[in-house]
């Protein structure tokens, strides 16, 4: 079957090894985050934040992190042009859904006299809450969502990518307190360009086979 959004999603592959020579232009990069600002999440709750690191100082601080732990990630964050952290927010409330429902006004989404009615939708986070006002099992969820969505955002570019959960997430978010501003990061994403010697590059696709996993009725 041909499709160009099959053509993306054969293309696409985890780099293993990236050419730190090449940089993914602002304008692409500009692309990306509008992708990932435009994600689904549980009610439009929007529970996330990313942090880009693109500066010297930034990947080198990310690199440190890798001190004890996953040091076969460190290659492709040093390499990469930018590593983009994604972190949840661990104690989602009223008053973050208020900045959503308030957007809504501003777009045309929702009628000003209808703000109240708005947070109708916000019973859903109240039962990912448990008893000490914890929603990171429901937030984090939503992060994966934005993954995709990034990754499949890149390979039309053709931009390479490298998702990551293994990162020390105690040590990262130790290292970007100040960044991440009470959200959590559990994972991270490297992009760039794939370097000539990466051998996953090479390596042809491989997936289940779909009578294994789709049932239609």
């Amino acid at each position: 079957m041909n499709h160009p959004i099959l053509e993306d999603l054969r293309w696409r592959h985890t780099a293993k090894k990236f050419d730190r020579t090449k940089r993914v232009s602002e304008a692409d990069l500009k692309v990306l985050f509008e992708a990932m600002r435009l994600s689904a999440s549980s009610i439009n709750s929007q529970p996330w934040r990313f942090v880009v690191l693109e500066s010297e100082q930034a990947i080198e601080r990310m690199s440190k992190t890798f001190e004890h732990n996953f040091q076969f990630n460190q290659p492709q964050v040093k390499d990469a042009s930018q590593v983009i952290l994604f972190a949840h927010n661990p104690r989602y409330t009223r008053d973050d859904y208020a900045e959503v429902v308030d957007k809504g006004i501003e777009d045309g989404r929702t009628k000003p006299e209808d703000r109240e009615e708005a947070f109708g939708g916000f019973v859903f986070a109240e039962l990912n809450t448990d008893k000490n006002g914890d929603t990171s099992c429901w937030t984090k969820a939503q992060l994966y969502i934005v993954l995709g969505n990034a990754l499949h955002t890149l390979a039309r570019l053709r931009i390479d990518a490298t998702p990551m959960e293994g990162i020390d997430t105690e040590l990262v978010n130790k290292a970007f307190a100040k960044e991440l501003s009470g959200y959590q990061c559990n994972l991270a994403l490297a992009i760039g360009y794939s370097h000539s010697d990466d051998y996953n590059a090479r390596l042809p696709k491989s997936r289940r086979h779909p009578d294994s996993i789709l049932v239609r009725i």
